[in-house]
């Protein structure tokens, strides 16, 4: 549950409701926000809505005018009490007038209507209903709302959706914690890290009814990727200006297509020769160089394993399996980016990840935690080698070994429950990454996140205890480093929130009610930044980073702030469309846009320091980038956004030499995957057209 120093969404936007009842101004001049208040005062509720009383004062329903409304002026002669029989038509107008005031046509009920009977209208039940013994729901009736209406309603109604999901989920969080009977400690720096994060995800408890298990239920957890988005990169290419640097209309879906249709590896099939010289190397590599972004190995444990796997001769059980992909993924750490090993060459580790390949079908049949390991060590090298779509059926076996073990606690051995609950934020934080960017079904892990612990160290070590930590750490295959994956857990439940307030189906679109979510988003973000330990926080200078693990934050960092503030640029190029001139831009959206390109270009400036994070972030930086070279080059060619990129890129000719920067880079990624060619032909044709278009 949020902390007293990280406010909730929905309190942030209640506050900033208040302080600002906005709207927007739709003006010939601009886009502005105006502070205004409604003219109308209208009550919130649904009966205060369709109670409001009219323009005039008078109420609709009111029997007196109701009845007045169409009836004709009686004439003279009637007014006289002269009526004769000469006319019996006109005298029983008059009669009609005077006896049977006009009534409103009556409301059938819905079975009625669906029956296409008479409806007596008896309230609460008509006659029909009571016969048939059925639920008799009439219409409410209809009521005409002006533009100011329907945006306030509109806007009220998004509002009170991030109420009741933030409710919901405070609620659900506070039950959990009350039903934990003995808490698993937590670690003192992850409270002080992010206390909102800590506070929000309980010990190891699982409750989990088995008919949810693999469906899509998490309907109130907004940290969680929405089923359907408008965030991913091939989404860009339908905006105003950025349509126009394609030759052709994309289908968003097209990346998954194109990945769908891709050969499988063709060397496992074949029977693999291991190297068993260098095994000291790739394990030492391992640990130093790969478990810093997963920590999903036991340092203290892996001689046992690694003894066990070789009494069985690396030939059989998941200890095998896992050393084989430990070895694998220790020569890639070795070997650097793929993007830059010479091509049609096997990539470093691939005999021993064929090794592991042929164990693979024994594991998929065991519901282990070691085999749930082995499924997502695996798909940790398909990652390496730019095969997304292959680490995601991986992943989906992943997710169902998990949600089984994790429907009872006592399915999982007390020394594995760490070690669980590592495999498993690993597996979300990679569906996240490709549902983010690709059309793929949810596998159902994400029902458990509130129901499992954040990592807080292995089993039968004591971090206060200085003398048995030396002693572990003496004996240890490496460091058991967590705080860059404790800091990606909660970057990557931040960018869920995002892509659910800013990018699901019903997200605020209008600068008026974007402002303050963004701004609560943005908070979040700052406070992450803020928490970070001293040796993870990065500069944000426009210079290399030695650190590798901070260069892959601090791309993290500015991906992530710049969708938080990239739909004010989509509401800016809408308001262009049509236009040769720039529009006025109100103060707080100019704002906004500076910060969105700034952030954009920041990540493109530092485009090639991806290599640092080539193992766990390749494919989705790639897409990123390609996100990020679109948005900055629509601005280039915007009235209104040109100005305020050349304030943060000095020049046209800087600009322009970031781009080439770019297309560059992604044309070297274009060989790794046909998503990613595809990705390098969108930005080479985009920064072609782009220059055309601006005359250079």
């Amino acid at each position: 549950m949020p902390t007293s120093n990280s406010p909730t969404v929905a309190t942030a936007v209640t506050a900033a409701t208040a302080r600002h009842s906005s709207a927007m101004d739709a003006s010939d001049g601009g886009l502005s926000v105006d502070a205004g208040s409604p003219q109308r005062s209208v009550g919130l509720g649904r009966d205060g809505i369709l109670s409001a009383p009219s323009s005039d004062g008078s109420d609709v329903n009111s029997p007196s005018l109701a009845g007045t409304i169409g009836a004709a002026p009686p004439s003279a002669s009637s007014q006289a009490g002269l009526v004769t029989d000469a006319n019996p038509l006109k005298r029983r107008n008059a009669d009609a007038s005077a006896d049977y005031p006009r009534r409103r046509a009556m409301i059938a009920c819905e079975v009625c209507r669906s029956r296409k009977s008479r409806c007596d209208g008896t309230k609460p039940k008509c006659k029909l209903c009571t016969e048939l013994g059925a639920t008799c729901i009439y219409r409410e009736p209809g009521i005409k709302l002006d533009a100011g209406d329907k945006m306030i309603l509109e806007r009220l109604g998004h509002i009170e959706n991030l109420l009741q999901m933030n409710l919901a989920d405070a609620i659900s969080s506070s039950s959990t914690q009350q039903q934990q009977q003995s808490p698993r400690r937590e670690s003192s720096a992850l409270s002080t890290l992010w206390p909102s994060i800590a506070a929000e995800t309980s010990p190891f408890v699982s409750v989990v009814p088995a008919s949810t298990i693999g469906t899509w239920s998490s309907t109130t957890n907004i940290s969680t990727m929405p089923k359907v988005h408008t965030n991913a990169a091939m989404h860009l290419l339908q905006w105003p200006l950025i349509c126009d640097l394609v030759t052709q209309p994309y289908d968003p879906q097209i990346l998954l297509r194109l990945e769908m249709a891709r050969e499988s590896l063709p060397s496992l099939a074949q029977t693999p020769r291991i190297d068993l010289s260098n095994m000291a190397a790739y394990i030492t590599a391992y640990f130093e160089r790969v478990n810093v972004w997963y920590a999903c190995v036991n340092p203290y444990t892996w001689h046992n394993l690694y003894g066990t796997a070789l009494a069985n001769g690396l030939r059989e059980g998941p200890e095998s399996c896992i050393v084989l992909l430990v070895l694998a993924l220790g020569q890639a750490g070795l070997g650097g980016s793929i993007s830059r090993l010479v091509p049609r060459c096997d990539p470093p580790g691939l005999s021993y990840f064929t090794a592991a390949w042929a164990l693979l079908p024994a594991m998929m049949t065991s519901n282990s935690v070691l085999a749930a390991q082995c499924h997502l060590l695996a798909a940790v090298y398909l990652f390496y080698l730019v095969r997304p779509l292959e680490a995601w059926n991986l992943l989906c076996t992943t997710s169902t070994k998990l949600q089984l073990l994790l429907m009872v606690p006592d399915r999982v051995p007390s020394g594995q429950r760490e070690l669980t609950e590592r495999i498993y934020w690993n597996a979300l934080l990679f569906e996240s990454d490709l549902l983010a960017e690709l059309d793929l079904p949810h596998s159902g892990i994400v029902q458990l996140e509130e129901n499992v612990g954040l990592p807080c160290g292995f089993e039968g070590r004591d971090p206060t205890d200085s003398q048995q930590a030396t002693t572990l750490d003496s004996t240890a295959a490496g460091r058991d480093d967590l705080w860059y994956f404790l800091a990606e857990i909660a970057l990557r439940r931040l960018l869920n929130r995002v892509s659910q307030l800013l990018y699901a189906r019903d997200a605020a679109a209008s600068p008026a009610s974007l402002g303050p979510i963004v701004a609560e988003l943005d908070y979040q973000l700052t406070q992450w930044y803020d928490n970070l330990p001293a040796p993870l926080q990065f500069s944000f200078a426009s210079v290399p980073l030695a650190d590798r693990v901070q260069t892959v934050l601090r791309q993290r960092f500015f991906a992530c702030r710049t969708i938080i503030y990239r739909p004010y640029i989509l509401a800016v190029l809408d308001r262009e469309q049509g236009r040769e001139q720039a529009v006025m831009l109100e103060p707080a959206v100019r704002a906004a846009c500076h910060h969105c390109l700034e952030s954009a270009v920041r990540q493109l400036e530092n485009v090639t320091a991806n290599q640092d994070g080539h193992m766990p972030y390749l494919w989705q930086a790639a897409l990123s980038f390609t996100s990020q070279a679109l948005l900055v080059m629509g601005a280039s060619m915007s009235p209104s956004l040109a100005d305020i990129l050349l304030s943060i890129v000095p020049s046209r000719a800087m600009l322009d030499q970031l781009m080439a920067n770019v297309v560059a880079e992604t044309a070297r990624y274009a060989i790794l995957a046909p998503s990613l060619s595809l990705a390098a032909d969108i930005v080479r044709q985009a920064e072609a057209r782009r220059r055309e278009y601006l005359g250079g």
